[in-house]
């Protein structure tokens, strides 16, 4: 029989300030109703000058630390942003260290997409090693700072923000089940978006950083929106739906839907897709799109204010430049004797 694998504890941290609606169409030249209506965005948290990816994700995970202790824990995984304190670095340590937790520290980096692909990476480690009791999952982002709002080319990453979600997942913890995963790439996608300076093949120069190659670009963004626009959907949704078939659900059986942020279109398309109202799924409209932590941080949220009931089955659902999409299944509290 398969080890159940649930999710013991959660917890979310907010930088202080807010940026709002108002606050982006000043600064860009985008017309606030734009911004509000199509980009989805009411306003976002920003994170400090001197706040970090690993200060955020420290405070985001040392409410759980306090209420489990952190000789309960036995690894500390990171699946948050690239973009750390330092370059070609490993944040998951210095986490370790601050939370004051024994074992060994991990990181699972896969942009946007990262929540449901490392729900199923932990989640199998837990299964495969009864030497592992819990494992902490903690992820930031702070892309906010990647942005250059003068570059029309990046402007569908306007709505980045800045944020951190901490996740306690335990072996043969029964309530919250992590059940099945489905993710799939599509490597075509894989030179459209990056920080073009600072790696091996645009090393750090004086005319690197002259030129702004040191900032998320698009390489051809009319190009990338001809191929992506005809399938994105769809692979939304054949993952999601695989995933839910994996775990033993109909298709119809969801009802709960946590996406990464997107437009507002694309994100009215998947619920319609899916069959799920608006009303059974948490859209970031004020926190905006924070890399890999948007589905997780969903989750906490919902937690947070009670909105998941018993046997609910909830779609962790996202998609990162790669171009990967991914979903993964949470069966929130105890399972449902009847559906």
């Amino acid at each position: 029989m398969t080890v159940p694998v649930g999710i013991a504890d959660l917890s979310f941290y907010e930088p202080e300030r807010f940026v709002t609606s108002a606050d982006l169409a000043a600064g860009t030249g985008i017309p606030e109703s734009v911004i509000v209506e199509k980009f989805g965005l009411y306003g976002k948290h920003v994170a400090a000058p001197d706040e970090h990816v690993s200060d955020m994700c420290i405070k985001a995970a040392a409410p759980i630390v306090e209420r489990h202790g952190a000789d309960t824990i036995d690894a500390v995984a990171y699946f948050g942003s690239h973009w750390k304190d330092y370059a070609v670095w490993q944040v998951a340590p210095k986490i370790q260290r601050a939370l004051g937790i024994e074992g060994f520290a991990f990181e699972l980096v896969n942009v946007s997409a990262g929540a449901p692909v490392a729900l199923k990476i932990v989640a199998d480690m837990l299964r495969a090693d009864d030497r592992l009791g819990s494992i902490l999952l903690v992820g930031a982002s702070r892309e906010s700072y990647l942005i250059d709002y003068e570059n029309e080319r990046s402007r569908f990453m306007f709505p980045f923000g800045d944020g951190a979600v901490a996740v306690l997942l335990t072996r043969g913890h029964e309530t919250n089940q992590v059940l099945a995963s489905s993710l799939y790439t599509d490597g075509s996608f894989s030179d459209d978006i990056m920080v073009p300076g600072g790696g091996s093949r645009n090393p750090t120069t004086v005319e690197t950083v002259a030129s702004g190659m040191h900032v998320l670009d698009v390489r051809d963004p009319a190009e990338m929106k001809l191929r992506l626009d005809p399938i994105t959907v769809k692979n939304f949704i054949a993952v999601a739906f695989d995933a839910l078939e994996r775990s033993g659900f109909d298709r119809s059986d969801a009802d709960w839907l946590l996406p990464i942020h997107t437009k507002r279109s694309l994100n009215e398309a998947i619920l319609l897709e899916m069959g799920i109202p608006r009303e059974r799924s948490i859209y970031l409209d004020h926190h905006g799109h924070m890399s890999a932590v948007d589905p997780l941080f969903s989750l906490a949220l919902g937690a947070n204010e009670g909105r998941f009931r018993d046997g609910d089955v909830i779609v962790i659902l996202a998609a990162g430049t790669g171009y990967t999409w991914a979903a993964s299944i949470v069966r929130w509290g105890n399972p449902r004797t009847e559906r």
